[in-house]
């Protein structure tokens, strides 16, 4: 796996090469979309706002300074701005469409008790993130679907890195005690 300043790297030369622009989409996309899917929980929303990031990152690819972040501090900044754009705009009565988080089918040969408790499971744990408040799920969504380090969380959320470590902490003890009360 190559390192932050391998994609800060990318980042520069996909200015001007589309097969660098093509590694950087390629590697990011899943990153960018499951962040933004474990907020929303509807995948037509996830793909819309995953779309506007990865325009917005195309568009200002050349503003792009490594010497203020790394690239995907950056890149998750805009997809994390384009987030709360969208639940702005959102209608708050919108209901969650929690059986899109769950795999479409099982393989043929995955049991479907495995299934039904995999789903179950994946239900739980929505519900629980559900109860933390924002900042603690944006930083639980940001390390576990994003992917994200806590030093590139706090550079993507403006905190210092040591609050991150420790709102992180305490959002997993919250959803530990939360998971086991459900």
């Amino acid at each position: 796996m190559a390192g932050t300043e391998y994609y800060t790297d990318l980042a520069q030369r996909a200015t001007f090469d589309e097969d660098a622009f093509e590694e950087l989409y390629e590697y990011f996309f899943p990153r960018v979309y499951n962040f933004i899917f474990a907020r929303l929980k509807n995948s037509a929303d996830a793909d819309d706002v995953t779309s506007i990031t990865l325009l917005k990152m195309n568009e200002n690819l050349e503003s792009y300074d490594p010497a203020k972040a790394a690239f995907s501090t950056w890149l998750f900044r805009i997809a994390n701005n384009a987030l709360i754009d969208h639940t702005r705009r959102a209608d708050k009565n919108n209901e969650t469409e929690w059986d899109e988080f769950l795999a479409p089918a099982a393989p043929d040969s995955q049991e479907p008790e495995r299934q039904l408790m995999t789903s179950e499971t994946s239900r739980e744990l929505l519900q629980a993130l559900d109860k933390l408040n924002e900042r603690e799920r944006r930083i639980v969504e940001l390390r576990y679907w994003g992917k994200q380090d806590t030093r590139a969380i706090a550079g993507i959320l403006e905190m210092k890195e040591g609050n991150v470590r420790t709102t992180l902490h305490r959002a997993l003890g919250k959803l530990k005690n939360i998971l086991g009360e459900l």
